[in-house]
Formats: C-alpha cells, structure tokens, sequence
C-alpha cells in the first residue's frame, strides 16, 4: 500500500495510465479507434495471442474507465458491440503521439535492448 501511495505521489497520473497502459488495453483501443465498431469475436481474432479471459477482463476493465462502450443486443444469441466513447476517442490524438514516437525510435531501442542482452548473456556465461 506504501508503494502505491508513492508511485502516486511521484506520477499522479500513472493509476490513470496503467489501466489502459497494459499489454492488451493498448491494443483493444487501437483497433477500436481504426475499425469502429467491433464485436468480441472480431477482436479476438484482431489481438494476436489473446485468450477469451484476458480480452474480457481488458474490456471490462476499460469500459469501467468509460474509455470503451459495451452494447448489448437483446437477440439470442446475444450481440454484443464495443466501441470508444467520447472519452476513449478524446485519449488516441495523445496515444497516437506515443504510437508515432515508439516507431521512429524502434530501431535504436532495440538496439540498445540487444547490446544489453548481449553483455549479460557474457557476463552468465
């Protein structure tokens, strides 16, 4: 709990981004913000290596934040859509910015990542 509260202290904003900062959420809103409208099914096979639990609990999750909507349909069986709310559209101009930068560094992060991977596999060795 102590940890928490200073993490919090130090980045207010960080309980915020970690909801929708993890591996899966990130995704879940990307795909949302360039195809609309989508339906579980749709992003399950649109989120590479996601399990049904992990996509339910993501969106859950994010729709708690208001970030995505759920819609149900009363039809049996049952059609369910997901969409960005106003709120989640208003985060991906920012999102997109981090996107954008991600990949113009990509080559030189990795880089450092393997150089660092390559001096503990001597150092193990």
């Amino acid at each position: 709990m102590e940890e928490n509260h200073y993490r919090e202290a130090v980045c207010p904003a960080c309980g915020i981004i970690d909801r929708f900062g993890d591996k899966w959420s990130l995704r879940i809103l990307v795909l949302l913000q360039k195809n609309g409208t989508m339906r579980f099914n749709e992003l399950m096979r649109n989120v590479p290596n996601i399990s049904q639990k992990m996509l339910t609990t993501a969106l859950k999750k994010l729709e708690a934040d208001m970030l995505v909507n759920r819609k149900l349909y009363p039809e049996i069986p049952p059609k369910v859509e997901y969409s960005l709310t106003p709120l989640g559209e208003s985060l991906m101009l920012p999102l997109d910015g981090i996107i954008q930068w991600a990949l113009e560094h990509s080559d030189e992060i990795l880089k450092h990542r393997n150089k660092l991977e390559s001096i503990k596999k001597k150092q193990d060795s």
